[in-house]
């Protein structure tokens, strides 16, 4: 089945920020070879829905702003997200990215991420991490607070999407 790639409407039945060819692009721009000896684009889409999943579940509930459509299936597009480290607003007030496609960096992070999961699993199931063990008599001390990998080239690029960027992110409704 052919990849459906968000394109900014908040399509239904999305299943990925970034297309092959847009992911082809950003790695061959980086030296990534990796991406283009993968079997193939049918490979190559399952890595991006897999991506996208991971970002889904991961960053879901730390996205700036609010999604555009309450049918969309993914998190993006998005409305009211200020774009933290460009000016471009008017004065006091902050100039947002568009509402009407998903940003650049969300889609570098989702075809970076698709080439992290060709190796390995993105969110693999979490077994305490052990810090040490003794044979004789039987004695375990645990990592405290260990959890997953985290991939931090991933949180840094979307970072400025996520909330708490800069300082305190404090959402407003009026009623």
């Amino acid at each position: 089945m052919s990849l459906i790639v968000e394109d900014g409407t908040g399509l239904s039945n999305a299943e990925s920020f970034c297309s092959v060819a847009d992911a082809t692009t950003y790695h061959a721009n980086r030296g990534n070879a990796a991406w283009a000896a993968l079997a193939s684009d049918t490979v190559r889409e399952q890595l991006l829905r897999k991506a996208s999943d991971y970002m889904e579940q991961v960053y879901r509930e730390q996205w700036n702003g609010y999604r555009k459509l309450f049918t969309q299936s993914l998190s993006w597009p998005r409305y009211r997200v200020p774009m933290q480290d460009a000016s471009g607003g008017y004065y006091l007030y902050p100039a947002f990215y568009p509402s009407d496609s998903v940003p650049v960096l969300v889609a570098n992070a989702c075809a970076a991420l698709a080439l992290r999961a060709a190796t390995d699993d993105l969110a693999p199931d979490i077994g305490r991490l052990k810090s040490r063990v003794k044979i004789g008599p039987i004695e375990t001390d645990y990592v405290p607070g260990s959890s997953h990998t985290r991939y931090r080239a991933i949180d840094n690029m979307l970072l400025p999407f996520l909330n708490g960027y800069g300082g305190a992110n404090i959402k407003i409704e009026r009623i």
